[in-house]
């Protein structure tokens, strides 16, 4: 998301947020696992996969999202979850201003295409492969949410725009309102927890364990935060932060801040909240199948 600064991108977090809330008539934010939507695992011992924000645009580099396929064609997870902002919508940010130099050239069309050819290079090494069918769970982020804003800014475009437009339900993608938490053995995924009165995203893994007494995954956040602690009953809780897998800097990032880390997850052993995470970079996949 193209802002002008990280501060600014934290106050359109508070701002936002607050904004859903209200629309919504909601006196507090996310109450934590009451509000979870409980997906039924195929099997005990889980080997999930957890793909974070790709932030697809026309004119970027998606190769390393058919590497992405290939890897999970041969480790084979049983369930794998894109953590939303799969796409960018960049035609449809509202920092910019209408006419500036940074939205010259935008186009919806152009959004739903390049995520339509991102998702296929993604899902057809997986597609490809002889017996393999995973449940495919997809909890929609800030940026998909672009969609339904601007709808909801220009109600004239009501059947001219929706979210079926990205195609994730004919490409098979079980999908998740943003901001819905989900949970899959114990453990909740959602592209960000709000939390406190202004709904901002909770901004640290140990902060997840903190508030929501549960391991889960968030994406939103660029790099890679893990957190461990015990629950009262003794079993191992993890939280994780993370929140890039794509090539591309953002404009609105310093090349300090944009030279984070950037992959996705293996969780394997997921069961009761319990698993043993494996960290895929993008630089471990270029290696291997990059030309």
């Amino acid at each position: 998301m193209p802002y002008k600064s990280l501060n600014d991108k934290r106050r359109h977090d508070r701002e936002y947020a607050q904004k859903r809330k209200e629309q919504a008539g909601v006196e507090a934010p996310f109450q934590r696992p009451m509000n979870v939507i409980k997906v039924k695992a195929p099997k005990a011992g889980l080997k999930i996969a957890v793909i974070p924000d790709c932030q697809v645009k026309p004119g970027v580099n998606t190769d390393h999202l058919e590497w992405c396929g290939k890897y999970l064609a041969i480790k084979k997870p049983d369930v794998i979850i894109q953590i939303g902002d799969f796409t960018d919508m960049s035609s449809l940010n509202m920092h910019d201003t209408p006419g500036s130099q940074r939205m010259e050239g935008q186009r919806y069309k152009k959004d739903i295409d390049s995520a339509f050819h991102a998702m296929n290079r993604l899902l057809t090494p997986i597609q490809n492969t002889h017996g393999y069918k995973p449940k495919l769970l997809l909890t929609l982020g800030n940026h998909e949410d672009r969609i339904t804003r601007a709808i909801n800014k220009d109600p004239k475009l009501e059947g001219l725009m929706s979210l079926d437009d990205l195609a994730y339900k004919k490409f098979g993608w079980e999908v998740f309102p943003f901001l819905q938490p989900i949970a899959v053995g114990g453990v909740a995924f959602c592209h960000y927890f709000p939390s406190g009165a202004m709904g901002r995203p909770i901004a640290t893994a140990r902060a997840l364990l903190t508030k929501l007494h549960m391991s889960a995954y968030a994406g939103h956040q660029q790099g890679r935060d893990i957190a461990y602690a015990k629950r009262a009953d003794g079993k191992d809780m993890t939280a994780i932060l993370s929140g890039s897998f794509y090539t591309h800097a953002e404009a609105y990032l310093n090349p300090f801040t944009n030279d984070h880390w950037r992959g996705f997850f293996l969780l394997h052993e997921v069961k009761d909240g319990s698993f043993d995470e494996m960290a895929i970079s993008i630089n471990f996949l270029k290696q291997r199948f990059g030309k």
